[in-house]
């Protein structure tokens, strides 16, 4: 009996062990406030997408395409939450942002910062071909239970500009590379707007090992739904990407609104991470 009540012990003491060091993260593009949305408007799905979150518990996650007024609507209904990052149009609340959001009970804000994907990533600018001003926000943690500390960066690439995406991909891995000196965990969230098999993907791989070549991936193939109702996304734009951590699982979530349409335009992405032991 005492045998039994021994070998429990251990196993409780190994669960403990390894909840304190687990962290959800989860990134989702919200698709803008736009007027010509007509079903799918963020009026329409905004009750829905925060539901949506909530409901995955994320320690930390990153949000695409997300106007300030979304992020206050966002900031308000998730109240055990909060956020950093910037307006891209003008380092402040013009334009969208690629904020991170963090779990305040979870994990600590140590410092934070955003860059522009540029040739002049200190200052508000457009890079190479693309159309549109594109930005990456990230932010160092301290996960409370663990007090394990570790970045996270989020960021959403050019949509059109192919050199762009790829030199976006460079700039963000040097600048993890010459950030990170202390060789923390890192979680790479975001819209890259780029296939696996495509040269972004290729960059940051050079830097993170793509989850799906160690685990099943649970959900559909592809990410981007572009709200067709009924068609099963097969194009896999968004990602998240770390390194320092076991990755347990790796999701693309196909919940849908109530009414059977989608949550957004495109599948939020939700993993599972453990520390590994230092």
């Amino acid at each position: 009996m005492y045998f039994k009540l021994f070998l429990r012990l251990i196993v409780l003491s190994f669960t403990v062990t390894l909840s304190a060091q687990e962290l959800t993260a989860f990134s989702i593009n919200i698709r803008y406030n736009s007027n010509n949305d007509g079903d799918d408007l963020w009026e329409l799905r905004k009750k829905e997408v925060v539901e949506h979150i909530a409901t995955q518990k994320p320690s930390v996650f990153g949000v695409q395409e997300a106007t300030h007024t979304q992020m206050l609507y966002l900031n308000e209904e998730l109240p055990n939450y909060a956020y950093v990052g910037v307006g891209r149009d003008d380092g402040k609340t013009k334009g969208e942002y690629s904020a991170i959001f963090y779990h305040k009970g979870e994990v600590e804000l140590i410092e934070e910062e955003t860059f522009w994907l540029s040739t002049t990533p200190e200052r508000v600018s457009k890079g190479w071909d693309a159309v549109i001003v594109r930005v990456c926000t990230y932010a160092k943690f301290k996960h409370i239970e663990s007090e394990r500390q570790f970045w996270h960066f989020n960021t959403h690439f050019d949509h059109i500009g192919q050199m762009a995406r790829t030199e976006s991909a460079i700039l963000i891995r040097e600048k993890i590379k010459s950030i990170n000196r202390e060789q923390l965990p890192v979680v790479l969230s975001g819209d890259f707007n780029a296939l696996p098999e495509e040269q972004p993907i290729a960059e940051l791989k050079k830097l993170f090992r793509d989850p799906l070549e160690d685990i099943v991936l649970i959900g559909p193939l592809g990410t981007f739904n572009g709200f067709e109702v009924g068609v099963q996304p097969d194009r896999r734009i968004d990602y998240i990407f770390s390194d320092g951590f076991n990755v347990k699982s790796y999701k693309h979530l196909d919940d849908k609104r109530k009414n059977g349409r989608w949550i957004s335009d495109h599948l939020a992405v939700s993993t599972h991470l453990f520390f590994k032991e230092l």
